[in-house]
């Protein structure tokens, strides 16, 4: 069963860090190109970073550039996201996404699976 289980959010104050997890398990992590996605209450869903399969390629929005950084461990099933600086306006649900290939897309229509999502609220 192809599962992607996100950890790691929580509450932070503006200026501050957090790292997100996702656990992926019932397929090769090695293959697929993975992204984060985030949805702020009211707003769509917007596609924050990803990566490739080897992790040789990597994307972020304008938003989060300079700020987040995506990695991946394949050997632990794991990628990631560092996200420092965090404001307000980054408050959302998180989500991981496995890739329909093993390149870096933005686009949601490209990916094939989807976690449960993990939340992040960045509030003093």
């Amino acid at each position: 069963q192809v599962q992607l289980v996100e950890s790691g959010g929580g509450l932070v104050q503006p200026g501050g860090s957090l790292r997100l997890s996702c656990a992926a398990s019932g397929f090769m992590l090695e293959y697929s190109g993975m992204g984060w996605f985030r949805q702020a209450p009211g707003k769509e869903r917007e596609w924050v970073s990803c990566i490739s399969s080897r992790g040789g390629t990597t994307g972020y929005a304008d938003s989060v550039k300079g700020r987040f950084t995506i990695s991946r461990d394949n050997d632990m099933k794991t990628v990631y996201l560092q996200m420092t600086s965090l404001k307000p306006e980054d408050t959302a649900v998180y989500y991981c996404a496995r890739g329909a290939a093993s390149n870096c897309p933005k686009s949601s229509l490209n990916y094939v699976t989807w976690g449960q999502g993990t939340q992040v609220t960045v509030s003093s």
